[in-house]
C-alpha cells in the first residue's frame, strides 16, 4: 500500500512540475509585460503575490496602462468569479481551521482544483490540493520575478505555444472524471454553451455561463422522479387497478374481498 501511495505521489509531483515549468515561463512574460507597461517592479511582484490571478493579471495590466483602473478591478472580479463554485466544491479539502481556508482560497487556481478533484475525497484530495497549490504559487511568482529582472528578454508566451499548455494539462487531469456519464453530460453541455457564447459575451462570462450545464442532471432527475410517481391524478389519466380500488367497484367490475393470513385474494364475478 505504501509503495502504491509513493508511486501516486511521485506521479502527481511530476505532473505538477510539468505545469509549473509552463507557469514559470508565462509568469516571466507577465513580469516583462507589466514592467514594459510602466508598472513599478515592486508593484508587479506584489500583484503576483497578493492577487495571484494569472490571466486576470495580464488583463489588469493592459487596462491600467490604458488608464482604466476601475475597469481592471471589475474585469478581475468577473474573470475570477469562477472560484466561487471551486470553493464550494473543495471546502472540505482545505481544512477546518480558518487560516487554512483563507490561505487555501488564495492558492485556489484552475490547475490546483483539477489536481485535487482528480483524487478521491478525503486525505488524498487534501494533499493533492495543497501540494499543487503551493508549488504552482511558487512557480508563478518565481516566473514573475524572472520577468521583472530579465525585462524585454522574455518573449510572448503565445509565440512559444505556452498558452496551450494550461488547457492541455487541465484536459489531461479531468479526462478520468469523464468516465461517469452524468459528469460527461454536464461537462459537454457547459463547454458547448461557453463556446457558443464566446463570440457574443465579454471575456469571463462564457466561463460562468458554462455552469448552467449543472442543470442537465437536475432536469433528468426531476423527470425520472415524475415518471416513478406515475400520472398526475388531476390530469384525468387512469390509475392502475389495485385490490382497494376493486373493493369499491361496481357489479360489472367484480367484488374483491380482503384475504386473511395464508389465504389468496378471490374475485367473484357477478352477472348483470
Amino acid at each position: 500500500m505504501r509503495t502504491v501511495e509513493r508511486t501516486a505521489g511521485s506521479g502527481m509531483l511530476r505532473d505538477v512540475a510539468a505545469i509549473g515549468a509552463a507557469m514559470i515561463a508565462v509568469g516571466a512574460s507577465f513580469g516583462a509585460v507589466a514592467v514594459a507597461a510602466g508598472l513599478p517592479a515592486w508593484a508587479t511582484v506584489a500583484m503576483s503575490v497578493l492577487v495571484y490571478a494569472g490571466g486576470a493579471q495580464f488583463m489588469a495590466v493592459g487596462l491600467v496602462a490604458a488608464g482604466s483602473p476601475l475597469a481592471a478591478v471589475a474585469a478581475g472580479l468577473l474573470l475570477n468569479a469562477r472560484h466561487l463554485p471551486f470553493g464550494l466544491t473543495l471546502g472540505d479539502s482545505l481544512g477546518g481551521q480558518r487560516w487554512r481556508r483563507l490561505v487555501g482560497s488564495h492558492l485556489m487556481t484552475d490547475e490546483a482544483t483539477a489536481f485535487a478533484l482528480a483524487r478521491p475525497a478525503g486525505p488524498a484530495r487534501h494533499r493533492a490540493f495543497w501540494l499543487a497549490g503551493a508549488l504552482l504559487f511558487l512557480a508563478w511568482n518565481a516566473g514573475t520575478l524572472l520577468g521583472v529582472v530579465a525585462g524585454g528578454a522574455v518573449g510572448d508566451p503565445t509565440t512559444l505555444g505556452l498558452d496551450a499548455a494550461f488547457p492541455a494539462g487541465l484536459t489531461a487531469l479531468l479526462l478520468p472524471t469523464l468516465r461517469d456519464r452524468e459528469t460527461r453530460q454536464v461537462a459537454l453541455s457547459g463547454a458547448a454553451l461557453a463556446v457558443l457564447a464566446t463570440p457574443v459575451l465579454p471575456a469571463g462570462l462564457p466561463v460562468l455561463l458554462a455552469l448552467t450545464g449543472l442543470v442537465v442532471p437536475l432536469v433528468r432527475r426531476h423527470r425520472q422522479g415524475r415518471a416513478a410517481v406515475g400520472p398526475d391524478p388531476e390530469s384525468g389519466a387512469d390509475a392502475p387497478a389495485t385490490v382497494g380500488s376493486l373493493a369499491g367497484s361496481g357489479p360489472a367490475d367484480g367484488l374483491a374481498r380482503e384475504a386473511g393470513p395464508g389465504q389468496a385474494v378471490r374475485t367473484e364475478e357477478t352477472s348483470c
